[in-house]
């Protein structure tokens, strides 16, 4: 009798209230606050009217809102050498380097054969609610790692149809590096990837007043920085690529980083008043993975990546891809053609929509590889 009483409430639970004020991950009034957003940072809005002072005021405006950074290590990067293999054309190292005073970090390097310095491309790793690799997502895993590893991330690069990125392009004379997201790979959980525990450990993470988010852009300029001091690198000519996450971490990357040349994001950019309204049948899942408190109150996501302007820039996005609505990519897109267009760099930022889902082919990489050859 009791049981059947509990088993009925839990029921009744599940269900929820008659009064409610969120649903579909969003709150009600999620129109309202879309409307209440004005954004005035950003480029066109603002007063200021100098170009090169804006980006310096809105990058600041960023960095503000990505809190704390981590402290920097006192004696530098550390680097170690782990393993290292020779592939074909290319040396491939994993190394551990210490980004911050707080850790150490594990990367994989691609090295080509030959005379140096070669430009270099930081390659930035997806999300896909698959934790337990990283790095390994955009470098075929070295004979080091464990079996499972290798055969995950194997299964994992069907998303780029089957080929990894990062050795595609050190096999066309680059330098790469990859290197594992807070969360991720060998810096994920003790016990074990679990999606659901994310948002809480940002949560706490918020707690000490830090950013989990920011802590991955920080990363990513850091090893952005480790790679121009690299002797096999040529610090005048470093990109970087990514898909989906690793797409939002590069255009990030390219706003906030001078090292950074040119960027190339395929699926990941829109406008916030698409990606988080009830217009569609999917609202925004990332959640902590790119939230910076407080920055939509100043600049929508193309606001921020247009900081990169006058950079060459290369974005790819899917009419298929069920994460980023169309309306809002080619709003974005016009954003930023906009910026660029102000400063007579129309030429240098590509902006291109494919009849593809949510996915990085061997077609994309190749557009990559030119847009790298041309800018690099």
């Amino acid at each position: 009798m009791a049981f059947a009483m509990y088993f009925s409430l839990l029921t009744a639970f599940a269900q929820g209230r008659e009064r409610y004020e969120f649903k579909r991950n969003l709150p009600v009034y999620a129109d309202s606050l879309i409307a209440d957003l004005t954004y005035p940072l950003a480029w066109g809005n603002s007063d200021i009217k100098d170009f090169r002072t804006w980006r310096q005021v809105a990058r600041q405006k960023v960095l503000d809102c990505m809190l704390m950074p981590p402290p920097p290590a006192a004696e530098g990067y550390d680097a170690k050498v782990l393993f290292e293999e020779q592939r074909d054309g290319y040396k491939a190292r994993k190394i551990e380097i210490r980004l911050s005073r707080y850790y150490t970090v594990p990367a994989y390097v691609l090295i080509p054969d030959g005379q140096g310095p070669f430009p270099a491309v930081n390659c930035l790793h997806d999300h896909g609610a698959h934790l337990y690799i990283g790095k390994e997502k955009m470098i075929r895993p070295l004979a080091c790692e464990d079996s499972t590893v290798i055969k995950d991330a194997e299964a994992w690069s069907a998303g780029y149809e089957g080929q990894f990125m990062g050795d595609y392009l050190a096999q066309h004379g680059y330098v790469v590096f990859a290197a594992d997201a807070p969360m991720w790979g060998e810096r994920g959980q003790q016990e074990g990837p679990r999606r659901d525990r994310y948002d809480m450990i940002a949560g706490n993470m918020m707690m000490y007043g830090i950013d989990l988010s920011a802590y991955m852009t920080y990363d990513d300029i850091a090893g952005t920085e480790f790679l121009a001091q690299m002797p096999e690198v040529d610090a005048e000519r470093i990109g970087c690529a990514g898909w989906s996450m690793g797409g939002y971490r590069a255009w990030m990357l390219s706003a906030l980083s001078d090292r950074i040349k040119a960027g190339a994001a395929v699926c990941w950019m829109v406008t916030t008043d698409e990606q988080l309204s009830f217009k569609y049948q999917r609202t925004e899942n990332g959640g902590f993975a790119n939230c910076l408190p407080g920055l939509r109150r100043w600049l929508d996501y193309p606001h921020v990546a247009s900081i990169a302007c006058p950079k060459a820039m290369l974005f790819i996005s899917g009419r298929q891809d069920k994460l980023f609505p169309v309306a809002g990519v080619e709003k974005a897109f016009k954003t930023m053609r906009d910026t660029w267009g102000s400063q007579r760099a129309d030429d240098l930022l590509e902006t291109e929509l494919w009849d593809m889902p949510h996915s990085c082919p061997v077609k994309a990489q190749e557009r990559i590889l030119h847009f790298f050859d041309k800018h690099l």
